[in-house]
């Protein structure tokens, strides 16, 4: 069976690996990040050393966010979840971290930095975090699962702002469309379309009401 090919940021970390000792913490870094899909435990645990030491300084980078992009070849937002989710686990969940449990496969880091953001950020309830927690520990859901249920939770404890302009450009391209169609239809009654063209009147002077209240608050 031919061995699958090495990806680019594979390659990097290995001829960076062969340039140093392999006893030295920064070689123990790269070794980790390597095998980053089956231990993600230890590659949150050994950036955390890095950062809260900055060990990352004496090894020729000016920040972690930097260190991480191109050394260990991940992005700032994978390096965030990784130490966030290690952090969290250390703290909540000690015993999935333990010595006796680090040959058992644990949750994705992603659903584990979920379960972080459900007790931390959005105020689930104890109810909505113990079913969470089950389904990301205990049941061992897919990632893409267990994504779908914290967005439905944390839907209806955080709803998305209302753009009151863009609800109203949205209701008046609904009512041109309308408007276009109902003028193709002979017998329509006249004063039912008099009174689309009020609404239609309204809702422009609206929106510019809007837009201009908008221009005011960004200068």
């Amino acid at each position: 069976m031919r061995e699958a090919a090495k990806t680019k940021s594979e390659l990097i970390i290995e001829q960076l690996m062969r340039e140093l000792d392999p006893s030295s913490p920064r070689y123990q870094v790269l070794a980790t990040a390597r095998q980053f899909k089956s231990s993600w435990v230890e590659l949150g645990e050994q950036l955390i050393k890095v950062k809260n030491q900055a060990e990352f300084q004496g090894w020729g980078y000016e920040s972690f966010d930097d260190y991480c992009s191109r050394e260990i070849r991940i992005r700032k937002e994978t390096a965030r979840k990784l130490t966030m989710a290690y952090r969290y686990l250390e703290q909540e969940e000690p015993e999935l971290i333990s010595a006796e449990r680090r040959l058992q496969p644990l949750p994705d880091y992603r659903a584990i930095d979920l379960l972080r953001q459900a007790k931390e950020e959005q105020g689930f309830t104890e109810d909505e975090y113990s079913q969470l927690r089950e389904s990301i520990i205990d049941q061992e859901r897919s990632y893409p699962t267990v994504q779908k249920q914290f967005r439905e939770v944390a839907h209806m404890h955080n709803p998305p702002e209302i753009d009151p302009l863009k609800e109203v450009r949205s209701i008046l391209t609904t009512a041109k469309r309308l408007n276009s169609q109902l003028e193709e239809l002979d017998d329509f009654p006249a004063e039912m379309m008099k009174e689309l063209h009020l609404l239609m009147d309204e809702l422009h002077q609206r929106e510019q009401q809007l837009a201009e209240q908008r221009d005011v608050e960004a200068e």
